[in-house]
């Protein structure tokens, strides 16, 4: 069974191939065109992915050694994101799947993420988590705690009510003069600073829910303060700064991630999304499961970002599960799992 998986949410174009589960191509064209701007430009990122889409693709199934014959059904991202990126995304696999006459399986990215723990590769052991897990999803737009039942059966049992953490460095980011996104830079400035120099709100949300908007405010805040008193505070400070944010974010992270585990009594942990490349998060969820005894998995960071492969294996599953989509299927920016 051979599954081509087809990305285009946000600013990544990305194919992928996948043949009974294990990963034979993942193309990734990213957009630098947003970076001038400071954040992803909907209109420019649909036209972006209007001319890699058919590269993309071919260059993935080039590099699977497969033929279009070959091809057993397209999955493809319905949602959530950018509506003008996923329409480039939906329309293509739709023609597709037209032409070569074979099954189009929609694919909730959110899902995508958290199925990524499941791709195989050749000459590498397969590890997947065992069910029941816990997932925790933290990328751009979004930070959930998923119960992961099965495959196809997923729970969001806490999410966030605001801003997301991956909003949170990217915004933070931003005031202080650094690069879009701003979470790598975070991270890589981070390891040079103390984390506990300055402190930074923390919200207090009932149950395990989410807020980063207080965070966000707060530091914003902090900076326009002693920007009064010292014109050069964020660069003579920019480390300190940068360990002092990303610890702050971390802690909020895992706070209610242990209570997760407390109250479903689930040991098994994993982490999915664009943030979980993160290695403040890493290690600190790493010291976590020795200290509670979590079993720890973590995604390679090649399928953390928004990647084909992640849509690809979720289309394999859905496939065995024959839960195909029909022609009128249109892309959707928000929705949950």
């Amino acid at each position: 069974m051979i599954i081509m998986g087809i990305e285009s949410s946000c600013d990544d174009t990305s194919a992928a191939i996948i043949r009974d589960g294990e990963i034979l191509s993942n193309v990734v064209a990213s957009q630098k065109v947003h970076e001038e701007y400071g954040g992803v430009v909907p209109e420019l990122a649909s036209r972006a992915h209007q001319q890699n889409i058919i590269p993309v693709v071919d260059l993935a199934m080039k590099r699977a050694g497969i033929e279009r014959e070959e091809i057993s059904a397209v999955a493809f991202t319905r949602g959530p994101g950018l509506l003008g990126s996923l329409l480039v995304g939906t329309s293509f696999a739709k023609g597709f799947s037209l032409a070569s006459k074979i099954p189009l399986i929609e694919v909730n990215h959110l899902q995508g993420h958290v199925l990524a723990l499941f791709i195989k590769e050749n000459g590498v052991e397969f590890n997947p988590p065992k069910f029941p897990f816990l997932c925790l999803l933290v990328s751009g737009g979004n930070s959930q705690i998923i119960l992961v039942r099965n495959h196809l059966d997923m729970e969001v049992i806490g999410q966030t009510i605001d801003d997301a953490a991956g909003e949170a460095f990217d915004k933070c980011a931003k005031v202080m003069g650094l690069p879009y996104p701003g979470g790598p830079h975070v991270d890589r400035l981070a390891k040079e600073g103390d984390p506990h120099r300055f402190e930074f709100s923390r919200p207090r949300i009932p149950g395990l829910d989410y807020s980063f908007s207080g965070l966000k405010t707060n530091f914003l805040y902090f900076l326009r303060d002693n920007l009064k008193e010292n014109e050069n505070f964020v660069e003579e400070n920019l480390a300190d700064l940068c360990a002092s944010l990303q610890h702050t974010i971390i802690e909020i992270l895992l706070s209610k991630l242990k209570r997760a585990a407390r109250e479903t009594g689930v040991n098994e942990i994993t982490v999915a999304g664009g943030v979980s490349a993160n290695s403040g998060l890493r290690k600190a969820l790493q010291n976590n499961a020795k200290k509670h005894r979590w079993n720890l998995i973590i995604p390679k960071f090649e399928y953390t970002m928004d990647n084909a492969a992640m849509i690809a294996i979720t289309g394999y599953y859905k496939y065995l599960n024959k839960e195909f989509t029909g022609q009128d299927a249109v892309p959707f920016a928000r929705t949950q799992l």
